[in-house]
Formats: structure tokens, C-alpha cells, sequence
């Protein structure tokens, strides 16, 4: 299995500009070759293919006066940019024709050199690992690299990245073997949610840490700050990275929180079920702020990658199967309840539910069913996924 590995890097200046100028050929390339796509579409000709465009936006532009700075830079850096166009079209091709799940995917756009986030990426033979604990980097020279943690096998390739905050970051991928963990007993269902981060099936609590409306108070400061500074200035562009480094401050307390209870998680539990939330959804209430702080998306996906690496179970339960609605204890649903209704009685058996343990208790029921199932939804005549009916299991 594929994994990455991310280190931060600390540049020198003369390499933070060999970076900066590799960053801006990177996107000069990407900017050129869909500008012609764009233009043969409209003009109804036939789709512009990468060999033709590595031919005329590299090759060719290198010995033009308007794009001769482009042979200071890898080749490499210019021809990944142009494999990254190629999977960004595939990507889309494939969304308009159903053979990608997930979510559409819209076609490329033009990139600008104003983005938060810069990157270029690095093949096997642009890059090595130095004896120094240091990397070197085509035409960009060793960057210092502060190791983390080893690297558990040669890399294949690298990322190099400048996030907004003005940090840079090395991102290797690294093809591994499982590291399967003993086998337990227990299993997990998991209730998501605001007040409380998570419920388990078996009662335990994880809190919600708010990282964000903890740092809402700093940031509202560095804002006005921010606003009160002429637009254009230096001041205006110091107070804009100080704005940025509080904000990649919280995600990185985020990320780190989430890593560890996701990974906790996985080696509590030989299998692990979560429910399948609307986060677009959810986002665009007015609990936007709360949905977004609490990175819903991110620890799911941290529990689902994870799971794979130890040899453990995880399914997502559908966001339609009424896990608040159906009683525990005996099956029996019970109808929809509002928010604020935390506790409830079963109208058949009696029994008093708290509503997110006994949400997490059927999630984990309805989890090993579609384990047991083999795959959650079959498909129908004509391709198209169809979600089987929920029927709740009988309890005794």
C-alpha cells in the first residue's frame, strides 16, 4: 500500500527563490496547457494530447525569448505539472461519465500565483535522500529537513509545498507493507458530533476539543488588526501572514488531536463503523462554523486509512439509516426527534435511551450487517447504485 510521509523543510533564502521560481514555472506550464485545451474546445477542434503539449509549452517555449526562463528550472518540475493537468482531466471525464464515485468533479481552472498553497512535485530521479539527514533537490540544492520519524522505504516520489503561512513541507510517498496489529474482541460503532466529538457503542465519550472557538478570541484581533492596515502595504502583508500562521496553528492542533484519537481507536477495535454525515450539507447551516471545527471529513478518513494499515474492519453506514429513530434494545422505530430531545423512552419496551449512545449502538449493528452483506449497496438494470431497504435487526 501507497503511504505519505510529510517533514517540514527550512530553506535558505537562496533556495526559498529557486523554489519560488520552480512554484511559478510549475503554474506557468499548467496555465498554458489548459489555456490551449480551452481554446481547442471552443473552437471545436480535437481534445490537445499531452505529447503535443509537452512538445509546444515546454520544449518548444524554452527557446523563445518570452518563456526562456523555464530551462532554469528541473524538466521534471514542468512535466509532472502537465501529468497533473492529464489525471485533473481524467478525473472530471470520468465524474461526467459515473465511473468515479463520490462527489462531481468540476474541470480544471487556472491557478494564480496569489493561491495560499504553492507545490511541485518531484519524480525518483530529481531527488535523493543525502547521508547528512538532508534532500537534495534538482536546481534547488539540499534542503534541511527536520526527520520526525524514518522513512519506513526508499520514496518514490516527493511534494515540495508552501502552505500560507509561509512554512514548507516535504510530502514523500512511500510504498510499505501492512502493519497488521493482534486481534481483539471488541468492535465500535461511532456517533459524531458537536457537543460531544464522538460516542462509542460501548458509552464512552471523546470531547470535543473547539479548537478553533478557543483560538477565536486571537483571531478576531489579528482580523481587525488586519483590516486597519492599508491595502498594498508592508504592515498589511505582516499582518496577513501573522493571520495566516494562527490559522495553520489550529489546524495543526487539529490534525494532531485527530491522529491520535483515530489511531487510539483503531488498536482498541478490531472493527470500527461510523456514520456517512453531510459535511457539504451541514456546512452551509448555521452550525457551519461548529461542523468545520470539528473535522468530521478529516477523522473519518484518518480511521478508514488507518484500519486498512492494521488489518482491521471499517465501513461507513449510510447518512439515511435512522440511527436516532430505532430503539436499541428491541428494533423498534420510534420516529423522528428533535435536537434538544437528548433522552427518550422506548414506546415498546420501555427502556430510557440516551440518544447518542444508543445512535452509536446502532450504528455498530447496522455496520456489521453490511459487513455481513458484503457491500452496502447493489446495483441496479441500468448501473445505477441502489441503497437496500433498512430493516432492523431483531434484539433480544
Amino acid at each position: 500500500m501507497q503511504l505519505r510521509y510529510n517533514y517540514r523543510a527550512y530553506p535558505d533564502a537562496a533556495q526559498c527563490r529557486a523554489l519560488a521560481k520552480a512554484f511559478g514555472c510549475a503554474r506557468v506550464v499548467w496555465n498554458d496547457c489548459l489555456r490551449d485545451r480551452r481554446e481547442a474546445h471552443a473552437a471545436g477542434l480535437p481534445y490537445v494530447t499531452s505529447a503535443e503539449l509537452s512538445r509546444l509549452r515546454i520544449t518548444q517555449a524554452k527557446r523563445t525569448g518570452e518563456r526562456a526562463w523555464l530551462a532554469e528550472v528541473s524538466a521534471v518540475v514542468l512535466q509532472q505539472s502537465l501529468r497533473d493537468l492529464d489525471a485533473a482531466y481524467k478525473n472530471f471525464f470520468d465524474s461526467l461519465k459515473g465511473k468515479r464515485s463520490g462527489r462531481k468533479v468540476g474541470p480544471p481552472r487556472y491557478k494564480s500565483k496569489k493561491d495560499t498553497r504553492q507545490s511541485i512535485r518531484f519524480t525518483g530521479s530529481a531527488f535523493s535522500l543525502s547521508g547528512d539527514d538532508r534532500v537534495y533537490v534538482a536546481k534547488v540544492g539540499h534542503l534541511k529537513v527536520r526527520w520526525s520519524r524514518r522513512l519506513p522505504a526508499a520514496p518514490t516520489s516527493v511534494t515540495v509545498t508552501r502552505d500560507g503561512a509561509g512554512r514548507y513541507f516535504l510530502s514523500f510517498v512511500v510504498e510499505t507493507e501492512p502493519d497488521i496489529l493482534p486481534e481483539v474482541e471488541a468492535e465500535a460503532g461511532i456517533d459524531l458530533g458537536l457537543s460531544v466529538f464522538a460516542v462509542l457503542s460501548d458509552g464512552s465519550r471523546i470531547a470535543s476539543p473547539r479548537f478553533l472557538r478557543r483560538a477565536e478570541k486571537k483571531l478576531k484581533r489579528l482580523q481587525r488588526e488586519l483590516s486597519r492596515k492599508a491595502k498594498g502595504s508592508k504592515n498589511r502583508a505582516k499582518a496577513r501572514s501573522k493571520v495566516a500562521r494562527q490559522h495553520a496553528r489550529v489546524a495543526d492542533r487539529r490534525r494532531d488531536w485527530h491522529h491520535k484519537a483515530s489511531t487510539r481507536i483503531i488498536r482498541e477495535n478490531q472493527a470500527v463503523y461510523v456514520e456517512d454525515l453531510a459535511v457539504s450539507g451541514l456546512a452551509r447551516t448555521r452550525l457551519a462554523k461548529s461542523v468545520h471545527d470539528a473535522g468530521w471529513s478529516s477523522f473519518t478518513g484518518m480511521l478508514e486509512y488507518k484500519a486498512a494499515k492494521h488489518g482491521r474492519t471499517f465501513a461507513r453506514v449510510d447518512r439515511a439509516f435512522p440511527s436516532s429513530q430505532v430503539c436499541s434494545a428491541c428494533g423498534v422505530r420510534d420516529g423522528p426527534k428533535p435536537l434538544h430531545v437528548r433522552e427518550w423512552m422506548c414506546g415498546a419496551c420501555g427502556i430510557v435511551h440516551e440518544r447518542d449512545h444508543n445512535a452509536a449502538r446502532n450504528v455498530l449493528v447496522e455496520g456489521r450487517r453490511i459487513v455481513a452483506a458484503g457491500r452496502a449497496e447493489t446495483p441496479n438494470a441500468c448501473g445505477a447504485p441502489v441503497r437496500r431497504a433498512h430493516v432492523p435487526a431483531q434484539r433480544r
